[in-house]
């Protein structure tokens, strides 16, 4: 696995007046909010008549699960993902992740665990910026809760050329056509949460 050291300069990926990168204007200012409210539990939770957890804001100290990393201080998509009675390496959850093909990797390993809710960075809702840095397309990161959305309800544009943290990922998109528009500047493939497979994320993961 390669770790990308990309945004230490404190700019986190964000968008700024200061960027040159192109930027996408929120489109409904409610969606994000929405997102964040407590679904029906359709994640596997373990009780169908609860509401998931919503998502909450990735604190700025906070590690990625899988690799460590400081989340905050890296481009590209964020995930956080809720387990019912787990503690994700020893901390309250939800399991948070610098990228979402790390996230799928961790829940691929723990089919044990009973996911309550998947939540990614919507980037059809979020103000984003692609940059270019060292010869390579990053992505803005976005943390608030806000920010995510329920990633069965999304498509992924997979293996772009635009990057995160840890490299190629699933940049997921609420609104279909948003993500074939990316996919048309960028290039990749789209797919829908379970069209995600453990043969693609060990490809990402090279």
């Amino acid at each position: 696995m390669t770790t990308h050291d990309y945004c230490d300069d404190g700019t986190n990926g964000r968008t700024d007046s200061g960027n040159d990168g192109p930027t996408r204007r929120r489109l409904i200012g409610i969606a994000g909010t929405a997102a964040a409210v407590g679904i029906a539990g359709c994640l596997g939770g373990s009780d169908d008549n609860a509401a998931a957890p919503a998502a909450v804001d990735v604190p700025a100290n906070a590690e990625c699960d899988v690799c460590g990393m400081v989340i905050t201080r890296h481009p590209g998509p964020t995930t956080e993902v809720f387990y019912a009675d787990e503690q994700p390496n020893g901390h309250d959850n939800p399991a948070r992740f610098d990228s979402t093909w790390e996230a799928f990797q961790f829940d691929f390993e723990r089919e044990d665990w009973t996911r309550e809710a998947f939540y990614v960075t919507d980037y059809s809702t979020v103000d984003y910026e692609v940059r270019t840095d060292g010869g390579q397309q990053l992505i803005s990161t976005h943390t608030t809760a806000d920010a995510f959305v329920d990633a069965t309800e999304v498509t992924f544009v997979v293996a772009s050329e635009v990057v995160g943290a840890m490299g190629r990922d699933l940049i997921a998109f609420s609104d279909r056509a948003d993500a074939e528009a990316f996919r048309s500047d960028h290039g990749g493939e789209l797919a829908a949460f379970d069209d995600v497979t453990p043969a693609m994320i060990a490809e990402l993961g090279m």
